[in-house]
């Protein structure tokens, strides 16, 4: 009897690696499995739903109508069959920052199946979120007058996130539950050139359809953006990748 207990303690010991080292993978591997661009189509509405870095944005509107109609967003991950949203913004309840959301959700050929938007709904991958662009960016530094400023990580910030193929900014206040705007679409980079095609603008929806093209390079692992913005006035700034 008590060789037998021995051996099944030195099988349990040696079995452990095996299954925590594909516990770790299973794991890991679910949450790329949700990088990239995702969409989904609900009567005149479009849902856009992008993942990369840890990050997620969320944003329902109307294309030909030119509406907004809300956002949200905030850290992601994926624990069994389940996306765990931490909000860190939300355009139509500021009470929701900083709470933890819990959705099913399934994948199968490109199709995502998640009640992340209150009902399930199938949204279809626009792209697999690789990139030279791709991930989350934080702006670090401005140009202002003939100066460059620090832009120091705060509660109140400017991200953008970026898939393969789409880009999302958003102007929050992780502390007070403030939202100051967002804008996204679909976005080009080559040759130095960046050009953001704009779907959805919650401050102006008269920039909706507008193509904007800058001058952009990567420099150290910050992305240097240069151009006019959607008002026209002249920009500088350093984004540099950010990570909570």
């Amino acid at each position: 009897m008590k060789y037998l207990a021995l051996l099944r303690t030195l099988f349990v010991i040696l079995l452990l690696p095996a299954v925590m080292s594909y516990d770790r993978y299973h794991y890991h591997k679910n949450i790329s499995s949700l990088d990239g661009a995702w969409q989904a189509v609900r009567g005149n509405k479009t849902i856009s739903m992008i993942v990369n870095d840890g990050y997620c944005m969320i944003s329902t509107y109307n294309l030909e109508g030119r509406q907004f109609f809300n956002t949200r967003g905030g850290n992601i991950t994926v624990e069994n069959d389940r996306i765990i949203l931490k909000v860190q913004f939300n355009s139509a309840d500021s009470t929701e920052v900083g709470k933890i959301q819990k959705y099913s959700y399934s994948i199968q050929d490109d199709i995502l199946n998640t009640d992340i938007e209150d009902e399930k709904t199938a949204y279809k991958r626009a792209d697999a979120g690789k990139g030279e662009l791709a991930g989350n960016w934080r702006i670090t530094r401005r140009k202002q007058g003939d100066k460059m400023v620090d832009a120091p990580l705060r509660a109140r910030r400017t991200l953008k996130l970026l898939t393969g193929s789409r880009f999302q900014w958003a102007a929050i206040n992780v502390e007070t539950g403030e939202f100051s705007g967002t804008g996204g679409g679909t976005y080009t980079f080559a040759q130095g050139k960046y050009t953001e095609n704009i779907e959805f603008f919650s401050r102006d929806n008269s920039r909706v359809g507008a193509s904007l093209s800058f001058d952009d390079t990567i420099e150290n692992g910050n992305w240097i953006h240069t151009g006019l913005s959607s008002t026209g006035n002249p920009i500088y700034e350093v984004w540099s990748r950010f990570k909570e």
